[in-house]
């Protein structure tokens, strides 16, 4: 299948955009729209012009969010209406079930629920509006930031890292002593139990 990468210079409402996952890191959402705010407001435009978000055309014309689902949650709370898209690709065609398998195939869809279980399609939200909040990403993405594994290629990498934590940290420790959750989870993260998960940067014995 050709993979084509379509600017769509006329703006989309951020509540029609269709996330392919359930969850986000609040606490990431929430820093940035705190980096946002720092934009003078004559300098917005351009910032949204610099951070479209990628998308895939789906049936009836829907517009898939793949990635950047953080951004455009912040955005929509920082009550921006509109952003600007790249269509990565156009499956438009396809029915309902032969969508979701090529998105699928192509890891463009990660339907795992706050407790790290697979669902259907039919349970991802129909707007960004519905995210839930997976405090577990939160962890995966503050680990990440402080250098405790690379950042890397690999589809949804830091939910596979959420997953690692979320086996081995409770998460009442991580909602109410989210920096001390923090300090060990730096400390998996560096452990040799921790090697198998992309961008691992933990120290090997030769």
């Amino acid at each position: 299948m050709i993979v084509v990468r379509e600017p769509v210079l006329h703006p989309v409402a951020i509540t029609e955009l269709r996330p392919t996952q359930i969850t986000v890191g609040m606490r990431e959402v929430d820093e940035k729209r705190e980096r946002f705010r720092k934009h003078p407001t004559e300098t917005v435009g351009k910032f949204l012009g610099g951070h479209m978000i990628p998308v895939v055309k789906g049936p009836k014309g829907g517009l898939y969010v793949i990635d950047h689902h953080h951004l455009a949650l912040a955005l929509h709370k920082e009550r921006i209406r509109d952003v600007l898209v790249v269509v990565v690709s156009d499956l438009s065609m396809l029915d309902t079930e032969a969508f979701w398998t090529v998105l699928d195939h192509h890891a463009w869809v990660h339907p795992y629920d706050a407790d790290g279980r697979r669902r259907a399609f039919r349970d991802l939200p129909k707007s960004v509006t519905g995210l839930e909040d997976d405090p577990f990403r939160s962890l995966a993405g503050e680990i990440r930031r402080t250098g405790g594994f690379a950042k890397d290629t690999t589809p949804f990498a830091e939910f596979l890292w959420a997953d690692f934590f979320r086996r081995r940290i409770k998460r009442k420790d991580v909602q109410k002593h989210f920096r001390s959750a923090a300090r060990r989870a730096l400390k998996l993260a560096k452990s040799v139990d921790a090697r198998y998960l992309p961008g691992w940067s933990g120290a090997t014995d030769t």
